[in-house]
């Protein structure tokens, strides 16, 4: 009678707390995935690919005995648990408006076996950081301060020898076994938890100490790149966590990003609405553009054609890696929303589409914080200029000549001085006119 456990965002052994769960209540244990046809089709192909990837190694780090099929959970969870007599099924808690209601709807179904929920995939779960009535926190800063008050669990010992792991094969074709797909897409990031653990001693040891400046620059490699293996659970904040000296400024800067990252997740748990919908639902009376020429100034955008050149550059970064620097992405996020006047849905849904990393939490209210109209956000009157930010982030201009083929032998990178190629397209829309049209319709909302 092996305990099941359930793998969701959490692609690894190492530091997993419903591993150690599911030993405890069984001698063994079998390991599974479901490919949910719902959350399939929803994802945009390059996550896909870096999930299934993730999978193989997965499956790879357990000799094979991983359980992968596919169908709707509250089907198959059930059925592969009255096939082996399960006397638990164990999970790391989801926290997002899908996950709770695919969870809601698996404990169901399981009748009385148990669902365990055991850890998160953040240092500090959504709902712990209160204030002092009970109340969620709007406001990052003082979420961050309780949030370093409340700190978070030391790292789960557990391993690929935590367990007895079944084999599936031997459940033949009762199992529904599938094959782990290959979207065939190519990624500039590998996968698996092995591959997590490289990367971070990678920028460990040689880009952790000037995070605090160069995780603005995207002219250089000053990020870690850690996003989609948060993400998707092949490594645990924790164990980054734990490689943070907080007396030192570029540590102490990227435990802050951790943060943003845990407080996120919190507001997206304590208004589930605000996945699609303006946290500040004032701004629903905010006017915005549409129709055809609305339609076409969205496609430039995201071809990358709008004759800016900071924001081409990370719009053409997006469609050819499926990432974008984050600096870069607030100043694209900003142009979208005040500049063409477009529903930050629209920018959202195709972040999501594009980015390896794409998670709906972060990416939605960031993308709220760049419109104006989510929790903390910046004002609606910060209007970014795309010609003085990259002046301050790009100075030599290195970042749009990489991702801006037409740019690459400009001197002028930024084009202020009239001297543009005839074959970069001429600016879609005049920053100042479009700042002041912004501005005039924020003011109408009041």
């Amino acid at each position: 009678m092996p305990a099941l456990l359930w793998f969701r965002r959490d692609l690894r052994l190492r530091d997993l707390p419903p591993l150690l769960r599911a030993a405890a209540d069984s001698d063994d244990v079998l390991a599974c995935f479901v490919l949910d046809p719902r959350l399939e089709a929803s994802s945009g192909d390059r996550r896909m690919q870096f999930l299934c990837d993730s999978l193989r190694h997965l499956r790879d780090d357990l000799d094979g005995r991983l359980l992968v099929t596919r169908g709707r959970p509250e089907e198959r969870i059930p059925a592969i648990a009255k096939e082996i007599e399960a006397p638990s099924v164990h999970i790391s808690e989801d926290f997002a408006p899908y996950g709770r209601r695919r969870d809601d709807r698996v404990r169901s179904a399981l009748g009385d076996v148990p669902l365990v929920a055991t850890g998160s995939p953040y240092l500090v779960s959504p709902g712990r950081v209160t204030k002092d009535n009970g109340e969620p926190y709007k406001v990052f800063t003082p979420f961050f301060g309780r949030w370093r008050e409340m700190g978070w669990r030391s790292a789960a010992k557990s391993g690929p020898k935590a367990a007895q792991w079944v084999d599936p094969k031997q459940l033949g074709k009762r199992a529904m076994q599938v094959e782990i797909p290959d979207p065939g897409v190519e990624l500039d990031l590998s996968a698996g938890e092995a591959a997590a653990k490289r990367q971070w001693k990678k920028f460990v040891d040689t880009a952790l100490e000037d995070y605090g400046d160069d995780r603005n620059r995207p002219d250089h490699d000053g990020t870690s790149r850690m996003s989609a293996h948060l993400k998707f659970g092949t490594i645990h904040p924790r164990t980054m966590a734990a490689d943070l000296d907080q007396r030192r400024a570029g540590p102490r800067a990227y435990l802050r990003e951790l943060a943003f990252r845990d407080f996120y997740a919190s507001v997206l748990h304590d208004w589930p609405d605000s996945s699609w919908c303006n946290w500040n639902r004032d701004f629903d009376a905010i006017e915005i553009d549409t129709g055809k020429k609305a339609e076409q100034r969205f496609e430039a955008w995201k071809a990358g054609k709008t004759g800016f050149p900071i924001v081409d550059a990370g719009m053409r970064q997006l469609r050819d890696s499926g990432f974008m620097h984050n600096r870069v992405r607030m100043i694209a996020a900003s142009f979208l929303v005040k500049d063409l006047h477009l529903p930050w849905q629209w920018g959202a849904r195709w972040f999501l589409d594009q980015l390896v990393d794409g998670d709906m939490a972060s990416n939605q209210h960031g993308w709220q914080w760049a419109a104006g109209c989510g929790t903390d956000a910046a004002p609606y009157f910060r209007v970014f200029n795309p010609t003085t930010q990259a002046e301050k982030f790009d100075p030599a201009g290195d970042y749009v000549r990489r991702w801006v083929d037409e740019l690459t032998d400009v001197d002028d990178v930024r084009l202020t001085k009239g001297a543009r190629p005839s074959e970069y397209p001429e600016p879609i829309v005049d920053h100042g006119a479009e700042r002041s049209e912004a501005l005039r319709r924020y003011q109408d909302m009041n």
